[in-house]
């Protein structure tokens, strides 16, 4: 196992009713900005415990932030911020919403153009304290210092983090998922599940807890999502594994001491900045490709997953590999994602204009096995 440092300050408000008890975790002399999304929140109930559990609080409200929240809209919240002289964030919505948030709290107090901070990864040394009440499980940002942040002018989708964007609380309340469409379902799913690849799919460093716990976390969603998916009414109790899972998926626990990658992500981010693809669908097309495409290098950790999460003991070596691929890209399509880039239109003119996008950049994810020629071909694979 690799050196690590692990800190994680977050304070989790998990179960039912768990909204009420927000007020114990603001100052009370707080003035409060609260974020969401589109409004859902206030068709679902959502929004009216929030101001119940805030009573004497002063609220403003910012809304409007979008799925891959964006740079333009997250400036204008800047503003409101220091006009009102806010001094604590509530994110309440799902992972697009605590993201933006967290770059709010971020760009509040950065002197000079906030963009830096995405585009020059400058120095964050202040921020704005914020809590979250989640809506929709899939990012894990509701318990890590990250996020992930859209400029729609340049088409440029890139991630953040830093240890003062820890929400000081999160609530994560299975019951305000209820409402959700099947597909932001879905979705979460399939993005949690990437996630735990990312950190998990590598390379061994005998990281034995690691692994266990990231199997254990895929072998959850692989089991409770397609019976939630399934049901015509929702389960509290496979509402909160499912909760839960995606927390536990990027909280940073199961990639202490090992070799994380990112790369299906990085390459998953371009298509949904040219094209406006679901980011969780973007992860469904990339990582099969990107799997296969490594399958010799990463053959050691992929004849593990093959044998521990879907239980595959029969066949040669390369035939287990094989298989565990397949059956990878069957329970995206089993749960509702097409994994193909023919099915959202995309062809070989966006490959090359990502492909080029990469080259300009130099690099794509944390690993040296996946390089900029590699993108171009790990997409045609997807047409």
């Amino acid at each position: 196992m690799e050196n690590f440092d692990f800190y994680n300050p977050v304070n989790i408000l998990f179960g039912k009713g768990k909204i009420a008890e927000i007020n114990k975790h603001i100052p009370k002399d707080a003035k409060i900005l609260m974020t969401y999304g589109g409004g859902s929140i206030k068709k679902n109930g959502v929004y009216n415990q929030v101001m119940d559990a805030l009573k004497g609080y002063k609220i403003v409200e910012f809304g409007g932030i979008e799925p891959n929240p964006r740079f333009e809209t997250l400036m204008k919240a800047v503003e409101v911020v220091k006009s009102e002289k806010i001094d604590f964030l509530l994110a309440v919505g799902g992972g697009s919403v605590v993201d933006g948030t967290k770059f709010i709290a971020a760009a509040t107090y950065f002197e000079g153009d906030a963009w830096d901070i995405l585009a020059k990864r400058a120095p964050i040394t202040k921020a704005v304290d914020l809590g979250a009440v989640l809506t929709l499980a899939a990012t894990g940002s509701e318990m890590n210092n990250g996020g992930v942040v859209t400029k729609a002018a340049t088409k440029e989708k890139i991630p953040f983090s830093n240890p003062l964007l820890f929400p000081k609380f999160s609530v994560l309340d299975p019951e305000t998922t209820y409402s959700l469409p099947k597909r932001q379902l879905t979705n979460g799913v399939v993005d949690a599940f990437v996630h735990v690849m990312e950190q998990y799919l590598t390379y061994p460093v005998n990281s034995p807890v690691q692994d266990r716990f990231a199997e254990g976390i895929l072998l959850t969603l692989l089991e409770e999502g397609p019976k939630e998916l399934a049901s015509d009414t929702p389960n509290y109790e496979r509402r909160a594994n499912l909760m839960w899972a995606a927390t536990m998926a990027l909280n940073g626990l199961i990639g202490m001491g090992v070799k994380s990658d990112w790369a299906t992500h990085m390459i998953g981010h371009e298509l949904t900045a040219f094209h406006g693809i679901d980011h969780a669908v973007t992860l469904a097309i990339v990582l099969p490709g990107l799997l296969t495409h490594l399958k010799e290098k990463r053959g050691e950790k992929l004849l593990q997953y093959a044998e521990r999460v879907w239980n595959i003991t029969e066949g040669t070596d390369e035939e287990k590999k094989t298989l565990a691929i397949e059956k990878t890209e069957a329970f995206f399509n089993q749960v509702g994602i097409a994994t193909r880039l023919s099915d959202h239109n995309v062809g070989q003119d966006s490959i090359n204009t990502i492909a080029k996008r990469f080259e300009e950049k130099g690099y794509v994810g944390m690993l040296p096995d996946v390089e900029v020629k590699d993108v171009a071909k790990i997409l045609q694979a997807r047409l």
